[in-house]
């Protein structure tokens, strides 16, 4: 390999490019070599154009040469689930009813990305239309082990050190999922912060665009350049620019540690539920305030009423495939189904039910003080390929509009990780960005760069459980 500039995370690359250290044209191919070598063993691209990539860092490299202005990414390579239209690229969705499609233009994320300078390598692999039959991506770190749900490609991308950042979405958990079981950071924004427009949808009031790299400063690069900004966007607009609201000035963190009061805990394993009291504990040591928080019982209806609106909106917006009988598994013929049995009635009931759960964790916050809920990501590591997910509380937070992260915290007995997941109130997204890069620098994050940094392949083979 002529280079190792893969391992530079997306803030240190646009960097070292803007003081004349790299070219992006060495950073796009570095990034190029590091996907020949790995991906035929974890296979994260639908669809790759490297050719289309190192002319596109040209073209920046150009710019940069003639001292033009550039934007925010700076030649960054970024992996975009296949579910995101782009002009110039097939978007399959996971699904071989679109085998070979191209759109002909950009989501308005990907358009987004291009304006900030980004340069797009391709298409990461999701499940079939974004929902439950995974796709053929293995988890970096083990390749008999689930790399997550269905944003599984990007989060596989960037912990497998082919690009630093990557897009994905989540409708329940399917960013701070594949993030926690490939050991990298996941940022599910509050709702509606990130344009939709030009994105496959499944759940108009669940989906939600999020993004995923190596570090809270990468992040935070990402949301800033494909969030939406201006007047335009009032509510946003006041949130996000009001520091009383996303600094937590000279005080400490003041942490709810939300477990024991929520059902999805008994359902974790024990060796996690053990991580995150201990990473609780270390905390407080810390001089951070964590006290249990203790959710409302209206918080264990979350999964019943994120299941309706689901199963009903999924209904809705493939009735066509299910009627032709052209969609591939029998997962989303039976989601339909249940979908269809489901009156408009109960189906509004659950969407007035959800704005009520999301109001109610606003009060939460506010009347306890706290800056973020921490919990689990996950269950524990990953599944086995071909596994179940053990139930979580990724949805409830979705449900809720709230903006959340997987920090890459643990290991499990078998050195495959799972994360803690941080949860701010809706809107005090870079509070919550902020927290994270807090336990980076007070070194409750290893600074382990993950898997096979350097190795030709990832660790494979089967581990016991």
């Amino acid at each position: 390999m002529t280079s190792r500039l893969y391992l530079l995370s997306a803030a240190e690359g646009r960097r070292s490019v803007k003081a004349g250290e790299i070219s992006v044209v060495e950073w796009v191919k570095s990034s190029a070599e590091r996907i020949e070598e790995v991906d035929p063993s974890i296979h994260v691209w639908a669809y790759l154009d490297i050719e289309k990539a190192v002319s596109e860092a040209r073209a920046i490299d150009r710019r940069l040469a003639k001292k033009e202005a550039v934007g925010s990414l700076c030649g960054a390579p970024v992996g975009v689930k296949d579910i995101f239209n782009t002009r110039d690229m097939p978007t399959c969705m996971g699904s071989p009813i679109w085998e070979g499609f191209t759109p002909g233009n950009d989501a308005r994320v990907v358009f987004y990305l291009r304006q900030a300078d980004a340069v797009i390598p391709g298409k990461t692999v999701t499940a079939e239309f974004a929902v439950h039959t995974p796709g053929r991506t293995v988890n970096p770190h083990n390749f008999g082990y689930s790399p997550g749900t269905s944003s599984s490609g990007s989060a596989a991308a960037v912990a497998s050190f082919m690009v630093p950042l990557a897009v994905g979405t989540q409708t329940a958990g399917s960013i701070i999922r594949p993030a926690s079981y490939c050991g990298v950071y996941g940022y599910k924004p509050s709702f509606g912060l990130i344009p939709r427009t030009g994105t496959l949808k499944t759940t108009d009031s669940l989906d939600t665009v999020g993004m995923f790299a190596r570090t809270p400063d990468d992040l935070e690069l990402l949301f800033d350049a494909v969030r939406v900004h201006g007047d335009n966007f009032p509510i946003s607009k006041t949130f996000l620019e009001d520091p009383a609201r996303q600094t937590k000035k000279n005080r400490p963190w003041k942490v709810g540690l939300a477990t024991s009061s929520l059902w999805v805990w008994s359902r974790a394993e024990e060796y996690a539920r053990e991580a995150l009291l201990k990473f609780a504990s270390k905390l407080s040591e810390s001089g951070v305030i964590v006290e249990e928080a203790k959710m409302p019982e209206d918080f264990d209806r979350a999964h019943e009423i994120h299941g309706t609106i689901y199963d009903k909106t999924l209904a809705h917006y493939f009735k066509e495939e299910f009627k032709k009988r052209t969609l591939i598994s029998e997962i989303m013929y039976e989601i339909i189904r249940r979908g269809n049995r489901i009156t408009l009635e109960e189906y509004t009931l659950a969407l007035e039910r959800q704005n009520r759960l999301a109001r109610k964790l606003g009060h939460f916050f506010e009347e306890n003080g706290y800056d973020v809920l921490l919990t689990l990501s996950t269950s524990g590591q990953a599944p086995r390929l071909g596994g179940e997910d053990k139930p979580d509380s990724c949805l409830i937070w979705t449900l809720c509009g709230a903006p959340a992260i997987n920090v890459p915290v643990f290991r499990s007995l078998y050195n495959l990780p799972f994360g803690a997941q941080i949860v701010a109130r809706r809107y005090h997204d870079f509070l919550l960005l902020n927290f994270a890069r807090f336990l980076q620098r007070a070194g409750f994050v290893s600074e382990d760069p993950g898997p096979a940094s350097c190795q030709k392949t990832a660790p494979s083979g089967e581990v016991p459980v």
